[in-house]
């Protein structure tokens, strides 16, 4: 009967240890999560005294880095799946920005600057 006792304590206190854990985590994320879009929003901030497409491409790029830090934010907080999805994301994002700057171009060098844009994302 002792040892069941002793068992069952120590499933109880694992328990209790796994719980304070997971909520210290679950805390973190949100603290990152609050950071990432605080800096999302100061990049933001800086794109506006540009014009055109230099402020396009500079709002891409603020967009793309906020992606990046959900999808990083998001694979720490967890495994496997989560990670293909964070690479995807980030892969996305980054695609965006290059074609935003395609943008600037015309004619011939804009169509080779999106096929680059998508043979090096893999779009």
């Amino acid at each position: 009967m002792k040892i069941i006792k002793n068992t069952l304590s120590i499933a109880l206190l694992s328990c209790a240890a796994f719980s304070v854990g997971a909520h210290a985590a679950d805390d973190a994320y949100k603290m990152r999560d609050k950071q990432i879009e605080a800096e999302y929003k100061s990049a933001m901030e800086l794109c506006k005294p540009m014009k055109g497409n230099n402020q396009d491409v500079c709002e891409k790029e603020a967009k793309a880095k906020r992606t990046k830090a959900e999808a990083d934010n998001k694979a720490a907080s967890k495994t496997g799946e989560a990670r293909a999805d964070a690479n995807k994301e980030k892969r996305e994002a980054d695609y965006k920005v290059a074609k935003e700057k395609c943008d600037a171009m015309s004619g011939d060098a804009k169509d080779m600057c999106q096929k680059q844009a998508k043979t090096t994302y893999n779009m």
